[in-house]
């Protein structure tokens, strides 16, 4: 059995990294040549120039699983193996794609007889030790094809993944996941900023992260990462407070808008995102205005820039 995969980025290379570990074959393609030059000396897989020498390494029918970004990288990919591969054939799209856009891509290769299939992919860095949670959309006769590698790339070949339902449903199950993420983040990051902000108790947050982990119903994953930051560095006087969103956060918050279902902690943890990357600064200082419109009250000047 061999797989193509396209994408050697962190998780894509880990990916790869745990199938060769499987004693799976693998022909991989990335851009940069000399980080599918390295994998191969690393694990023996077999480095491919480009997408076209990967398909043709291959044997029909073939099976590619693309790890990419969202967008025109991904549309691009998609188009290019549109036409070098054929009938019978499985894509797979493990990047964090929107759902319709999984949909329509489905729908055009279909028409060539190309079986699509959307995987949603969580675990980061840390799947390659621990596994990936792995969660699917697709036809089940492509889902047999695929299956085999589910079963390596998830925590056991019994847990960790999921047929979730027809072509795009892995994907939306993947972007509500990364929703509710937001939210998880968002609600520990406020709870210990107000028992950072109680300075006379003196509180160590990596002692009370530390208990949280045990017994707690707030235990988790993310509090376990959280608690190991904080036993190092509790201040976090380096970093900067600017958090990045992905489009699986925005695009969450606009599907409950489109289904009419509440979403309120999700929509706010990732407005919280914005304001953090400055969106929110024009505001404040038009509501500084105002204040010192109604009420007289002094506005802060901004220093040297």
């Amino acid at each position: 059995m061999t797989i193509g995969m396209a994408g050697m980025g962190r998780m894509g290379a880990n990916m790869a990294r745990r199938l060769r570990k499987a004693q799976m074959e693998v022909v991989a393609y990335n851009r940069t040549p000399a980080v599918t030059q390295a994998l191969a000396r690393e694990t023996g897989l077999t480095a491919a120039a480009s997408l076209a020498d990967m398909v043709a390494r291959l044997t029909a029918p073939r099976l590619v699983w693309l790890m990419l970004p969202s967008g025109q990288v991904t549309e691009e990919a998609v188009e290019e193996l549109a036409v070098l591969l054929g009938r019978g054939d499985v894509l797979v799209d493990g990047g964090n794609s929107f759902y319709k856009d999984s949909l329509r891509r489905a729908q055009k290769l279909s028409e060539r007889g190309i079986q699509f299939v959307d995987a949603g992919v969580s675990g980061g860095i840390w799947g390659l030790a621990e596994g990936y949670c792995l969660m699917v959309g697709g036809a089940k006769e492509a889902l047999g094809r695929v299956e085999p590698y589910l079963r390596v790339l998830a925590p056991s070949a019994d847990t960790g993944w999921l047929h979730c339902g027809p072509v795009g449903s892995g994907h939306f199950v993947k972007m509500v996941h990364n929703g509710i993420e937001y939210g998880m983040m968002e609600s520990l990051a406020e709870g210990l900023s107000l028992l950072a902000a109680r300075k006379d108790f003196d509180l160590d947050l990596g002692a009370v992260a530390e208990l949280w982990r045990h017994g707690s119903v707030v235990r988790s994953w993310l509090l376990d990462l959280t608690t190991d930051f904080l036993r190092a560095d509790q201040r976090l006087g380096e970093v900067e407070p600017y958090v990045s969103d992905s489009g699986e956060g925005r695009w969450t918050a606009l599907e409950a808008v489109e289904l009419g279902v509440p979403a309120p902690v999700m929509s706010l943890a990732l407005m919280m995102r914005f304001a953090s990357q400055g969106a929110n600064d024009y505001t404040a200082k038009l509501l500084a205005m105002m204040r010192k419109g109604f009420g007289g009250h002094a506005v802060r000047e901004e220093g040297p820039q």
